[in-house]
């Protein structure tokens, strides 16, 4: 489970709290425990460097409007890019449990103030090998080039874009997936280039039971190369190939009683254990088919300075088409890192 996850559960949500809360005799004594917590928090919980506070958006109530039905809360009036009060901080995670998806509108930052907002949920990852930003905890979803030109059509940058219009969870590939992302327009084109989500857990509760009784207690392997080669056969290198092998992950994750469970799947499976590849093959497109109907899409279309962010353990998302040989986009992610595998949460 995430840091929001864990900061939001007992008291928030009426669910046992987290281990690293004590086991008080009741509730009420709990609670104290959790506002003494927000009253003097430990340095991981703070802002910034040294975790000065400022005052900017200090005693602020967040006022949250529904996206979809399924998932996604827009949070007007903050500024991400100064220093947050811990007890709005603690608002803003409750939202993100409760809708696995925020969007936050003006959001002008720098590539430093953005990376300071991500680490307020925890460590981010490092991109990995072949993106634009490797090695740092930034990476550069793109057609412009390092001159400021747009790239061609068939260049490597253009090829990965494409395969981010697959429906994926990011870095579910690696053996402790991430957990939110934090996604920040900076150009975005006149037409197309939406990103689209769904909640999988609205998908999981709304499963037949035939469906569900096939995905209990599964493991699918998820292969970031199995993805990639659905674009471009050789759009990995050997060197990526070795960096990200094939992991296993629960096919199911439970979320806890509240929030309940939710498929975890995308275009990075490449099999389902146990089965044979034909009926592997079949369950992989029966569950997809039924979590890709239009009734659980929400297509966010971008505006300049938006930031979203989501929960990759329970959202999945694509890129929609753009004319990426003629307009200019740019997004930039930050992830913040997982905290356990998946067959933990099963």
């Amino acid at each position: 489970m995430e840091f929001g996850d864990l900061l939001s559960q007992g008291p928030l949500s009426g669910t046992r709290p987290p281990r690293w809360i004590p086991l008080c005799s009741n509730r009420l004594k709990t609670l104290a425990f959790l506002r003494l917590l927000v009253a003097t928090p430990p340095r991981w919980m703070l802002f910034g460097p040294g975790g000065v506070h400022g005052r900017l958006n200090d005693a602020m109530t967040l006022e949250s409007h529904t996206l979809h039905d399924t998932l996604g809360a827009r949070i007007d009036g903050l500024g991400l890019g100064q220093p947050i009060d811990n007890a709005l901080f603690v608002e803003i995670l409750a939202q993100f449990r409760r809708h696995a998806l925020l969007l936050f509108p003006a959001q002008d930052l720098t590539d430093e103030q953005q990376i300071v907002f991500s680490e307020r949920f925890g460590p981010l990852e490092i991109t990995k090998t072949g993106s634009d930003g490797a090695g740092t905890r930034q990476v550069r979803l793109t057609n412009i080039g390092p001159d400021g030109a747009l790239l061609p059509s068939d260049h490597r940058q253009n090829l990965i874009g494409r395969a981010n219009r697959l429906w994926h969870a990011d870095s579910s590939f690696k053996p402790v997936p991430a957990g939110p992302s934090i996604l920040s327009a900076r150009e975005v084109p006149a037409h197309g280039g939406n990103t689209e989500f769904i909640n999988m857990r609205a998908v999981y509760a709304a499963l037949p039971a035939g469906l569900k009784a096939k995905v209990e207690d599964r493991v699918a392997v998820h292969d970031f190369a199995h993805s990639r080669a659905q674009v471009n056969t050789g759009l990995m290198t050997d060197a990526e190939r070795a960096e990200v092998p094939p992991v296993r992950q629960a096919l199911v994750l439970n979320h806890g009683p509240e929030l309940g469970r939710s498929l975890y799947i995308g275009s990075h499976v490449s099999h389902i254990e146990g089965l044979c590849a034909a009926d592997s093959d079949r369950l992989i497109d029966s569950l997809m088919g039924f979590a890709t109907q239009a009734q659980f899409i929400y297509s966010h279309r971008w505006q300049r300075h938006d930031l979203v962010m989501w929960d990759n353990r329970c959202v999945i998302h694509r890129g929609t088409p753009y004319g990426d040989d003629r307009e200019r986009r740019c997004l930039v992610r930050t992830t913040v890192a997982g905290t356990a595998p998946t067959l933990l949460e099963r």
